[in-house]
Parts: structure tokens; sequence; C-alpha cells
């Protein structure tokens, strides 16, 4: 085995494989190989990211709703959906969870957490309805 001495400190000539030609490659490769794996974890957060910002800019209708949407031969526009969206957004804004929404002449009832509208009733349905469970109401 081999020793050399650095500065006055005894090394072993094992320590120093790590500055050799092999070791420096070695280490370039290990180097290469995180920045591989930072790639990664910055392209795996640019995803989380950019899901996030789509996030307000979008919302689910459930089945339930869809039903009765359907049954009362309401369809929205693009226009219409923005309007709702501006109206998820502002209940979440204000810490809303549960909100109802009127828009026209229906009320939606929505989970602003989930960005969902639970259900809908048009202004015949709504007369003489009691609605529990919500925390906010937003007229739009």
């Amino acid at each position: 085995m081999s020793y050399r001495v650095v500065n006055g400190k005894l090394y072993s000539m094992v320590d120093f494989t790590e500055y050799s030609d092999v070791g420096l490659q070695n280490k370039n490769n290990k180097i290469n190989k995180e920045d591989n794996f930072f790639n990664k974890e910055k392209n795996t957060f640019n995803k989380i990211l950019d899901k996030e910002i789509k996030k307000e800019e979008c919302f689910t209708i459930s089945s339930h709703a869809a039903q009765r949407l359907n049954s009362r031969n309401i369809d929205f526009d693009d226009a219409d959906m923005k309007k709702i969206n501006e109206g998820i957004n502002m209940a979440d804004s204000k810490g809303s969870k549960q909100s109802l929404i009127l828009y026209k002449d229906m009320a939606l009832i929505t989970s602003i957490k989930n960005r969902t509208v639970i259900t809908a009733l048009d202004k015949k349905q709504s007369e003489g309805s009691i609605i529990t469970n919500i925390d906010s109401v937003v007229m739009i």
C-alpha cells in the first residue's frame, strides 16, 4: 500500500483515485446523473405549476348537475362558462368551500375546493327551496 504526504499529512494513495483521470470521469458522470435528477425534478415542478395555473381556468360539472341541466334543455356557451368560472374564482379568493352561484335564472351549488358544480336549479325549482351547507353566495 502506498502513502503520500500532502501539507504534512499522510494520505493513502487510494484516496487520490478520485483525482485521477478515471476518477474525474466518474465524478463527471455522477454530476451528469445529478443534473438529470434535478432536470426531472424541475420538469415535475413545472408540470405541477402549469396544472395549478390551468386549474383556475376550468371547472367540472357533476353528472347530477349535468342531468338536471339536460332535463331543462339548458346549455352553457363559452361566455357562460367563463362567467361561472369567474364566480368560482371569486368565491375561492374569499376562502369559500361550498357556494351558491346565482347566474341568470339558475342557482348552481358548487364545491369551490374541487371546482365542481354539484347541482343546478332553475328559477322554477328554486322557489320555496331551502339550500343548506353553503358558506357563501356569488351573484354574477
